[in-house]
């Protein structure tokens, strides 16, 4: 099948595939006569296969692992549970820094009270307030699908 058809399949840009093929995530295709991309059905497995680990937030690097140890079927999959044991871990982190992020979005939109001008908003006061906090502890920042292993 061409890229687009995969495309199509699995729902992703035809750009993320390409970009899967150049981190080394799928393997290269072979081409036709034309040159075009021609995928088999083990490409569409494996960005499935993809798709459905970054749905899970995991990074091209835990994904990259679980490919390496899914290639050797044999061996002890005790890799595998440590490897979702530090990303639930990471998941869990996450939901803590959340659940403080929910508090301080409460705290800020009860800061607000109508009737009042911009220069007045309780909203935009408290977040002069939090930025000056956040530069005092250095909170980390989280892009997700960004974190370490």
């Amino acid at each position: 099948m061409k890229i687009g058809e995969l495309s199509k399949t699995t729902g992703l840009p035809v750009e993320t595939i390409r970009y899967y093929e150049k981190i080394g995530l799928m393997p290269e295709p072979g081409r036709n006569a034309s040159g075009y991309r021609q995928y088999r059905h083990d490409h569409l497995d494996r960005l499935l296969f993809i798709k459905r680990c970054r749905n899970l937030d995991m990074t091209q690097d835990e994904i990259r692992e679980l490919i390496r140890l899914a290639d050797n079927p044999e061996a002890d999959c005790s890799e595998v549970d440590a490897l979702l044991a530090r990303h639930l871990s990471h998941v869990r982190e996450r939901l803590t820094e959340l659940a403080g992020l929910e508090q301080t979005l409460e705290r800020l939109q009860r800061a607000c009270s109508q009737g009042r001008t911009v220069s007045e908003c309780g909203i935009l006061g408290g977040l002069t307030k939090e930025l000056d906090r956040v530069d005092d502890h250095r909170a980390p920042n989280h892009v997700p699908g960004t974190h370490g292993k």
